[in-house]
């Protein structure tokens, strides 16, 4: 074999490792990263004097959601502090676009609203996408970068903390004890719908929770920032429930359509089924 064809061979499997190996490492990192801040917030939980949720609890409530919160089974369980869940499901980025399989980890606190999400998003073979959505002492950031290395979305400021804000608001129905949170304020709209307000860190945001008869929560609605064209539009914004599930003996939605609402066709970018779901563990996964 002539020797320029077998430097250009020895090169080529070295480009083939590199392509291969540093994106690995780089998902390495991220994750590291991600897991950091998730441990970061679950240490900092407040753990003591947890006590368990009594009927007397929820009394001045409104009726609706006393409903779901007895429904959930929340009621003499231990009053939750901090959510570790594993989620699956499939997303796309435009109503045409391909759905792409999704793998997650999120961590939630409710002493302090807070939570980390962890995301693997699978483009194509040998192609993923690496998300990570934080909602931290009151300040959102998603980062998302396309094989661990390239930034696709780096995205801070006023419009972030407002919009992972609002996904704490609804992602509460996981948790149904943080309905009790100070820092959330309930309005009956009737008897199957309440308005949530969460206030923190002098921000605010709402959002409306529709429910059936038996206490299931059907659907949420708000409104939340969304990037068209390069501009933060505030659009309603919420979630579907189909299915629901009973884990460590609360009952919550275990499968979710996550929706931009429009005028014309709604737009269901996000498939999402609870895998697994913990409560009041201080650890990752």
């Amino acid at each position: 074999m002539p020797k320029w064809i077998s430097v250009t061979l020895i090169v080529f499997i070295l480009i083939l490792v590199l392509l291969l190996v540093i994106p690995k490492i780089a998902k390495v990192l991220f994750i590291k990263n991600a897991q950091e801040k998730a441990s970061l917030l679950l240490k900092e939980s407040n753990s003591e004097n947890t006590k368990k949720i009594e009927k007397a609890d929820i009394k001045n409530l409104p009726y609706p959601v006393q409903n779901w919160l007895i429904h959930s089974k929340v009621i003499g369980k231990e009053q939750i502090r901090t959510v570790r869940l594993k989620q699956g499901g499939r997303m796309r980025t435009r109503k045409d676009g391909t759905w792409m399989p999704v793998k997650a980890e999120q961590y939630f606190t409710t002493d302090k609203p807070g939570f980390v999400w962890i995301a693997d998003v699978k483009m194509a073979p040998f192609i993923q996408l690496s998300g990570r959505d934080t909602y931290l002492d009151g300040k959102g950031k998603m980062n998302i970068k396309l094989l661990s290395l390239f930034p696709v979305v780096d995205a801070k400021g006023p419009e972030m903390d407002s919009s992972t804000m609002m996904r704490y608001l609804a992602e509460m129905m996981w948790f149904p004890s943080a309905a009790l949170s100070p820092y959330i304020k309930w309005e009956e709209v009737n008897k199957n719908a309440a308005k949530a307000t969460i206030e923190y860190k002098g921000l605010s945001v709402s959002g409306v929770f529709f429910f059936n008869e038996n206490g299931d929560i059907l659907r949420f609605s708000g409104k939340r920032y969304r990037d068209i064209n390069g501009k933060y539009i505030l659009s309603d914004w919420g979630g579907v429930n189909k299915e629901f599930k009973e884990f460590k003996g609360i009952r919550i939605p275990s499968k979710s359509d996550v929706t931009w609402f429009e005028d014309h066709e709604d737009f269901k970018w996000f498939e999402c089924e609870i895998k697994d779901v913990e409560y009041n563990k201080h650890t990752l996964y």
